[in-house]
């Protein structure tokens, strides 16, 4: 009786074909990391700012020595910890009319993403 030593055409052509396909359905997931990585960033920094113009706008309340007066949503950048932003953001300018208002700003990062974050004005 003779024994069967390794796999036959069909069984190697099976394998083939569903290495394909599981490779072909995870790809695009694969694909747009580098997108969903750069919007990651720039909520990051949009939070820092956020966070930035809240503690700026309460620490001046308080008392005007080393805080930032912001009239203008590039005003909270200077509110930031070190005073400016990562290499490739930018802050697209919007008046912050008065004292108390709160308004959505605008941050622009590498490649076409965006996010909003909330601008404190202070006198």
């Amino acid at each position: 009786m003779k024994q069967q030593a390794g796999f036959t055409l069909i069984e190697l052509v099976m394998v083939i074909v569903i290495i394909g396909v599981l490779s072909a359905v995870a790809l695009p997931k694969f694909i747009n990391l580098q997108g969903d990585a750069q919007q990651a960033a720039v909520d990051g920094v949009a939070g820092a700012l956020s966070s930035a113009s809240a503690v700026n706008y309460a620490a001046r309340k308080v008392n005007t020595a080393d805080t930032v007066a912001v009239a203008d949503c590039d005003d909270v950048e200077a509110a930031l910890q070190g005073g400016q932003l990562p290499t490739g953001f930018n802050i697209t300018a919007a008046a912050i009319a008065a004292d108390a208002v709160k308004i959505n700003c605008v941050v622009n990062g590498p490649g076409p993403v965006t996010a909003n974050f909330t601008g404190h004005g202070t006198l």
